[in-house]
């Protein structure tokens, strides 16, 4: 009964029986778990698998690989490194199962050397595990890597998947890898039939609008077999905004936002546009249509994990407990940046305002109350861990390097494109996009 109502996606009703529940064993502990896992209650889960722990029951293979795959999505290192040592303390055996969701965890929090010597060392690997480490290698931007790893997966007779390919082109995109993206996509069809389908499609238009051949990701888009979904006509836009290309942008924002008038990203984009070429009238044409249609821009938020616990962070909120001391840690970082010759960069900022008040506006975008609170509360050279849920901005990118490099600390952000190793005032990816 609680895997039905779980597959059905009644978290509700399956927390009701299971509370119900005379008796509850391990199979119990496991089904409740995972129906809040698969169904994005992630919280939930970590709090469900305590209570489990407390109960006195002993966790076996399911329950573990379901908390890795919560810590993995949370991104939070510390819970996944508690739950490897649970493994160990029960002397489980590496099966293709634990090993996998151990290094996809690792992958998924930033420690992608872990997930390298785990995949090593592993006894028996299988399609699935490839998979997960070529597509952690594809996010942390080891484009070359990933492709090296694919063709050892090839030489060992594995058949490769659509979600193969998807890291292997990802991988291409990521590391600007236009030749190799056009061999792939074309052996993935003639050499293993497999149809492309939308993650595809969207991977190589991804890596051209990246490489700057806009022109030729439209023509992909528009020789589509499948109908094409919004998502890739928003990253010609994203494209557009950042080789320059006003006009075409202009017209693909203004048809993004005729095919889905509630998503705020359409407006965003075309609103970034004519910021760039400081149309105001028309940002504020723009924002006055998202406020008619009830659009307002999703709020960027950041993650930590500190303590034993996850802080979350909200761009400009002064909520936290400690938040006079994350200003004050903010204005040292000011100070010490200036004094290594920063200059903000206030083209995020799309409103029509002063500098000053542009300035302003970007010192408290979210990650960067993240990282000030992570110099606060981490020992010096201690690496600091943050998940974003938007994709970090041209100038906190800057900023995280220059933070790297003025307090010598790494800094590790998963934001919602891609992992930024930011290191020695330098970061991990080619180019910020």
């Amino acid at each position: 009964m609680l895997a039905g109502f779980a597959r059905d996606g009644q978290v509700s009703v399956v927390q009701k029986l299971f509370d119900e529940m005379p008796e509850r064993d391990v199979i119990s502990w496991n089904t409740m778990l995972m129906a809040y896992v698969h169904n994005g209650k992630l919280g939930e889960a970590l709090e469900c698998f305590k209570r489990m722990r407390e109960s006195g029951l002993v966790p076996d293979e399911a329950t573990l690989v379901t908390m890795l795959s919560a810590s993995a999505q949370l991104c939070l290192l510390e819970h996944g490194q508690s739950i490897h040592s649970i493994i160990d303390s029960l002397s489980l055996p590496m099966t293709i199962s634990i090993g996998t969701a151990l290094l996809d965890m690792y992958a998924k929090c930033g420690c992608i050397e872990q997930s390298r010597l785990l995949f090593e060392n592993m006894p028996r690997r299988d399609v699935s595990t490839w998979n997960v480490m070529i597509c952690g290698l594809a996010s942390h931007g080891l484009g070359k890597d990933a492709l090296t790893l694919f063709e050892r997966f090839l030489n060992e007779g594995l058949h490769p998947m659509n979600v193969t390919f998807v890291g292997v082109l990802n991988a291409c995109s990521r590391a600007g890898l236009v030749k190799e993206g056009r061999h792939y996509f074309q052996m993935m069809t003639d050499s293993y039939g497999i149809e492309p389908e939308m993650e595809h499609y969207g991977c190589m238009v991804d890596l051209l609008g990246r490489a700057g051949l806009v022109f030729e990701a439209i023509k992909v888009i528009e020789s589509m077999a499948i109908s094409p979904d919004p998502v890739l006509w928003a990253m010609v836009l994203c494209a557009c905004r950042i080789h320059g290309l006003a006009e075409l942008g202009e017209k693909i924002g203004n048809r993004l936002i005729e095919l889905d008038p509630t998503y705020d990203g359409h407006y965003v984009q075309l609103a970034s546009i004519y910021a760039n070429s400081r149309k105001w009238e028309d940002v504020v044409r723009v924002r006055r249509l998202m406020a008619e249609r009830n659009t307002s821009k999703v709020a960027g938020w950041s993650l930590i994990e500190a303590r034993g616990k996850v802080h979350r962070f909200v761009a400009g909120h002064r909520e936290h407990e400690q938040s006079l001391e994350i200003q004050k840690m903010l204005e040292i970082i000011e100070t010490r940046l200036a004094a290594a010759g920063y200059v903000p960069n206030v083209s995020p900022v799309l409103h029509d305002i002063g500098e000053e008040e542009k300035e302003n506006a970007i010192k408290v975008h979210s990650e960067r109350l993240a990282i000030a609170f992570g110099l606060l509360v981490t020992g010096p050279g201690s690496c600091i861990r943050i998940v974003k849920n938007l994709r970090v901005c041209w100038d906190c990118h800057e900023v995280t390097k220059m933070i790297s490099r003025v307090f010598e600390r790494e800094i590790i952000v998963r934001d919602g494109s891609r992992f930024h190793h930011f290191k020695e005032g330098k970061c991990s990816c080619l180019d910020y996009w």
